[in-house]
C-alpha cells in the first residue's frame, strides 16, 4: 500500500512560499535536514538527536525526503547493514533558507530572554 501525502501537491494558487512547505514543511524535516547536514547521517543518530521523534514518524519523513530527491540512502554490503543518509544537491539548495531561519530564531529567542 503506497502512502499518499496530503499536501504534496497542494498549491492552488502556484505560490512559492507554499511549494517550499509542501517540500519541507512540517516539524520534522527541517531538523533532519540539519542532522544529516552536520553527520547526524544515520537512522539510530537521528533517534538520538531529535528524541520527541517517534521512530515510525522518522521512517515516514525520510522516505518522503528520499521520494522527493532531497536526501539519498546509502546502504552499505556490512554485516549488520550500515544505511547512511546525505543531501542531494537538491537538498543542499534549501541550507541557506534553513540557515536564515536559524539565524532569525536565535536572535528572536535572545531578544525573549
Amino acid at each position: 500500500m503506497e502512502n499518499k501525502r496530503k499536501n504534496k501537491e497542494f498549491n492552488p494558487n502556484n505560490c512559492p512560499v507554499t511549494h517550499f512547505y509542501n517540500k519541507v514543511g512540517g516539524k520534522w524535516k527541517t531538523v533532519i535536514m540539519y542532522g544529516i547536514s552536520i553527520d547526524v547521517n544515520r537512522f539510530s543518530l537521528l533517534q538520538k538527536a531529535i528524541p520527541m521523534i517517534s521512530k515510525q514518524m522518522l521512517v515516514n519523513q525520510l522516505r518522503e525526503m528520499e521520494e522527493d530527491e532531497i536526501i539519498e540512502r546509502t546502504i552499505y554490503a556490512e554485516i549488520p547493514p550500515r544505511v547512511e543518509y546525505k543531501l542531494t544537491e537538491y537538498g543542499k539548495t534549501f541550507m541557506p533558507v534553513l540557515m536564515t531561519i536559524q539565524d532569525w530564531g536565535l536572535k528572536d529567542m535572545a531578544l525573549k530572554n
